[in-house]
């Protein structure tokens, strides 16, 4: 995966799920992101031409993907998952992907948003981990 950097553009970042996979864009000039709504994924598989769409449409200078460790900082089969999704990505698109260390976005998003659709909430948790990355990358 690539480096992380205060690179001009637009940046979207990923919540990775096994049945929706969350969705926010971002950058860094006014370090802040608005979430999506989030893609459908079977066992962790989007639809590739939803995601190719949306890169489409946003056409992203980088992508972040949420890697979910333990509170211990070890990793657990999600972040194996959440590592192949990122893999595929770069590979699929051509687009610098950067991992963003994750722990408790989907219960922070959860808890911002208690009324939100489950679904929003997706999104809501990719937008804390592209904040997350854009105020590590700016320090």
């Amino acid at each position: 995966m690539a480096k992380a950097g205060a690179e001009a553009g637009l940046i979207l970042a990923f919540d990775f799920g096994l049945r929706h996979i969350g969705w926010a864009t971002g950058q860094h000039l006014t370090a802040s992101a608005t979430a999506g709504s989030a893609l459908a994924a079977q066992e962790g598989t989007p639809n590739w031409q939803a995601v190719q769409a949306l890169l489409e449409e946003w056409q992203p200078v980088r992508l972040i993907v949420g890697l979910p460790l333990n509170m211990d900082e070890t990793e657990n089969d999600m972040c194996t998952r959440a590592r192949r999704f990122a893999r595929r990505l770069e590979g699929r698109f051509g687009i610098p992907v950067t991992l963003q260390d994750e722990r408790l976005s989907s219960r922070e998003a959860g808890e911002r948003f208690p009324h939100r659709d489950r679904n929003d909430r997706h999104g809501e948790a990719a937008r804390i981990i592209l904040e997350d990355y854009l105020r590590q990358s700016a320090s």
